[in-house]
């Protein structure tokens, strides 16, 4: 049985073809984001995307009749458990139409296994999308009624990467005490507690660090002038395609930056080492949120092959928990063996409902919030 692992993510489409657990080849190729930003949204990015993986199989001698399951890493959708899910039509048009909030570009392997699937009438999954909630109730609240912060992160590698490091010592991910960071387009970083991700920055949202395609936190009073200038729409693209280095550099190739860094040269020096700063924030608010239990700091993605941001990591965050690097991502591995466990009867896939697992407080008759 051949499986088609579909992975686009913000700088890159990862392509992999397995049967059953082992791998007949792997490809990642790297997206500039003003290419992407060619395309007005990211449903527009689909038959690009898709001219990647046909090309990609037919390199390597295969082509799509040759699957036999379709498997897309995914996102958008409404909020929704963690795990293995079967990709329904109300699973597509959510996320397709982004009812969770987040236009991540990881909605894609949803749509484009459905699409795929539905052509060759055969199955089609994904694995811990990016819209997976487990957050506790005192991460979702602000200072404004009625509005509240939501679960967006690199669910897939993070789980997997955590999960990974528990094996190592004998042990499972819901015996473990973590902080994941994963660096990489986007980057977001996570308080893992047994088993459950109770706190993170919203990656795709504004929150958090910069990264090379997205702006991070940025105070409300500049940022509400800023789009009184330059309007919403430039704002939310920069949100999740177009800010970080995109913003200051005109590229989101971190390579290019880094060879900048290289050369001394000022600017990029100091957007670099910023991007570092607000990681170690991140990390030592994840340590608060795990009440100082945190076991491990778990560095992965993309970006983590720069020695300068590991070590610097290390020295800022070390005395919190050991830090451990595990470069790259383990997300195709992941959507490949979770979901050979459902086509082996070893697990159940879950159904789509559309009914979000978190959607908002009752606090009572006589509350402003219901």
């Amino acid at each position: 049985m051949k499986l088609l692992i579909i992975n686009p993510g913000s700088t890159s489409t990862k392509i992999s073809l397995y049967e059953e657990e082992h791998i007949l080849f792997e490809e990642s190729v790297f997206h500039d984001a003003p290419v992407l930003l060619t395309y007005p949204t990211v449903n527009d990015q689909i038959p690009f995307r898709l001219s990647v993986i046909h090309e990609a199989l037919k390199k390597h001698g295969y082509s799509m009749k040759d699957v036999d399951v379709f498997v897309g890493r995914g996102g958008s959708a409404q909020p929704c458990r963690a795990g293995v899910m079967r990709i329904s039509r109300k699973l597509y048009e959510d996320t397709r139409d982004a009812v969770g909030g987040s236009e991540h570009p990881a909605k894609l392997g949803v749509m484009m296994a459905y699409e795929l699937g539905k052509m060759y009438r055969k199955p089609m999954y994904t694995l811990n999308p990016t819209n997976v909630d487990e957050l506790i109730d005192e991460a979702r609240m602000t200072g404004i009624a009625g509005l509240y912060r939501n679960a967006q992160s690199h669910v897939l590698n993070q789980k997997a990467v955590a999960a990974y490091h528990a094996g190592l010592s004998g042990r499972k991910y819901d015996e473990l005490c973590c902080i994941v960071c994963h660096i990489d387009g986007g980057i977001t970083v996570s308080a893992h507690r047994y088993g459950r991700m109770i706190d993170g920055n919203v990656g795709s949202g504004g929150d958090g660090a910069f990264t090379p395609t997205r702006i991070g936190s940025v105070p409300v009073l500049p940022l509400l002038d800023y789009i009184e200038q330059h309007g919403i729409d430039e704002v939310r693209l920069m949100c999740s395609r177009a800010g970080g280095f995109v913003s200051h550099f005109g590229t989101s190739d971190a390579s290019v930056i880094h060879s900048m860094v290289e050369k001394g040269d000022l600017k990029a020096v100091l957007v670099w080492n910023s991007m570092i700063y607000r990681i170690i924030k991140q990390i030592g608010a994840m340590a608060a949120a795990l009440q100082g239990k945190a076991e491990a700091i778990l560095l992965t993605g993309g970006l983590v092959i720069y020695d300068d941001i590991v070590e610097r990591i290390r020295e800022s965050c070390e005395w919190i928990a050991p830090v451990t690097v595990y470069p790259g991502e383990m997300e195709q591995e992941a959507l490949a063996g979770e979901t050979l466990k459902v086509l082996h009867g070893e697990e159940q896939a879950q159904e789509y409902t559309g009914i979000p697992v978190w959607n908002g407080f009752d606090f009572g008759t006589n509350a402003k919030d219901r």
